[in-house]
């Protein structure tokens, strides 16, 4: 199979890539969509969308595709598809849509007025993790439908994530793979099957999701399906066309990045941020935060996420840079405007040090973003740059929590996303981390993740090792400056490392401010 190549279908939390590659990692064609809108909001903080517009983008991009590159469209021996992890997607006995859906970026919560049972919840406050258990309770919109939307939930007959709806879409098959689950959903990542009778496992409760609701899940690489006529006349895609199992987008790119052992991590600095590793050997990130199954079988992701990242530049660029921002849509930033504003302020931003905790995690589900360290010099592209170094130092913290767990130091990082593509960025990161810092051939890495996926699945490639020497290529490298490093050193240990321990008391009594305001709202309503 020598001119064999690949089709990849990446969704992307704004837009939608099609793509064509070859065994050796080269980019054939690229079709992008993107989402209009990405998303909408009924209230405050939330985040729907109804997915077939999802589903519609993708057929833009695929029928252009084949009008543009039919010759090439007729060496794809298979195809393979990635997404956006933790939104779920709700249908009825008929398949059908029961209402839009809720995206992972979405900051509703449920009350989860009723409790666990008592002896789980010892269980959880004895290991000191009934903060995190609640928190992940209250943000599982199943808890939330349940609560809020009782008539729509008594009409789900399968609760899927998104990706597993548009294989759906595509083959006619309710079928996903493990690595596609990561959120909250009850799934046994190591084991990469769902927990048995979930509503009763010690974890899997916690999400209030059925057996019966959820799909099937394949081993990564294994055949899922083929494109039915309808989808093929929907797409333009050669109806037959074999489909593979493969997995989350934050997943592909740590492939797409050749990041396969624990002595390389991989940095993605998009609308969330992660630093991520992979093992062959089952690694929790944090308590209760498993190792994701990686894109393919036998490795796992280890995975902690800054849960707004990026998104953070198009909030500062709306409230305080005078620009017309209204979405989350990162690209939209050009590397000249990333580069133009961060050489303008001295490394360490004089000072000003920004927690990037715009979205609390599951080990610190009471965290607000702190800001410190102001005086009269400080100016916007200060503001700007402690952004921009509040996310590096804050992945930083997450590698270094990777290493005390696997008990050795990971040397090198491979960096991707919308951030990467600003050198000022890389180095950046390169000097917080005091690590060197590269990127490969492409920015479109969560697509040749998924083409190295597609290319083992149809056995052009024996193992990851010989696909990723063949298909991912290295590019730039930034290594750390020494007198900067130093200075950021000093910052993060000194300053940024004891900001949160500091605040932990403070952010308790915001949460109980907040609680008592919410409770006089709800009896201000009932009157």
């Amino acid at each position: 199979m020598e001119d064999a190549t690949v089709l990849t279908m990446d969704f992307g939390t704004q837009s939608v890539r099609v793509a064509i590659f070859d065994r050796e990692g080269n980019e054939l064609a690229m079709e992008k969509e993107k989402y209009n809108p990405p998303y909408f909001s009924t209230k405050p903080n939330y985040a729907e969308q109804d997915p077939r517009l999802y589903y519609q983008a993708l057929c833009l991009c695929t029928k252009r595709l084949a009008n543009e590159h039919p010759d090439l469209l007729k060496n794809v021996k298979g195809a393979t598809l990635t997404c956006f992890r933790d939104s779920a997607v709700l249908l009825d006995k008929n398949r059908q849509i029961i209402r839009p859906m809720i995206l992972w970026l979405d900051q509703r919560t449920a009350e989860c007025r009723k409790p666990l049972p008592w002896y789980h919840r010892l269980a959880f406050r004895l290991v000191g993790m009934t903060d995190a258990i609640n928190f992940n309770r209250k943000r599982c919109i199943a808890n939330w439908m349940k609560e809020n939307e009782p008539d729509n939930w008594a009409k789900v007959d399968k609760y899927i994530n998104i990706s597993t709806y548009f294989i759906y879409r595509l083959t006619g098959e309710l079928k996903d793979s493990a690595s596609d689950y990561g959120g909250h959903y009850p799934i046994d990542f190591k084991k990469r099957c769902w927990y048995k009778h979930p509503e009763k496992h010690f974890k899997g409760q916690i999400f209030s999701v059925e057996a019966r609701m959820l799909p099937e899940l394949v081993k990564e690489g294994d055949k899922i399906g083929v494109i039915t006529s309808e989808a093929a006349k929907e797409t333009g895609l050669p109806e037959g066309l074999t489909l593979y199992a493969c997995g989350s987008d934050k997943s592909c790119e740590t492939l797409g990045l050749g990041v396969l052992d624990d002595r390389h991590a991989a940095i993605s600095y998009g609308t969330a941020s992660t630093v991520e590793t992979t093992r062959t050997r089952y690694t929790e990130s944090e308590p209760f935060l498993p190792g994701y199954s990686s894109c393919i079988p036998g490795y796992y992701n280890m995975d902690i996420q800054i849960y707004r990242g990026y998104w953070m530049i198009n909030w500062f660029l709306k409230e305080f840079g005078g620009k017309d921002v209204k979405d989350i849509v990162i690209s939209d930033v050009s590397a000249e405007d990333f580069n133009r504003h961060l050489k303008e302020v001295p490394a360490g931003s004089d000072g000003l040090v920004l927690q990037p905790y715009w979205g609390p995690g599951l080990s610190r589900p009471l965290a607000k973003g702190a800001i410190i360290g102001f005086s009269d010099s400080i100016t916007q592209e200060h503001f700007y740059r402690a952004i921009i170094e509040g996310i590096a130092y804050a992945l930083r913290e997450g590698l270094e929590h990777f290493e005390h767990k696997i008990h050795h130091s990971i040397p090198e990082i491979r960096i991707s996303g919308g951030g990467s593509q600003s050198d000022e960025i890389c180095q950046i990161t390169a000097d917080i981390m005091g690590k060197s810092v590269s990127r490969v051939q492409t920015f479109e890495t969560s697509s040749l993740g998924a083409a190295i996926a597609g290319f083992l699945a149809i056995g052009v490639y024996q193992t990851p090792e010989e696909a990723v020497k063949h298909m991912v290529h290295p590019g730039k490298v930034f290594l750390p400056r020494a007198t900067v490093h130093i200075r950021y050193n000093y910052l993060y240990n000194h300053v940024y490392r004891k900001v949160y321990p500091r605040l932990h008391g403070l952010y308790r009594n915001i949460k109980r401010f907040n609680h008592s305001l919410e409770k006089a709202s709800l009896k201000q309503k009932d009157r």
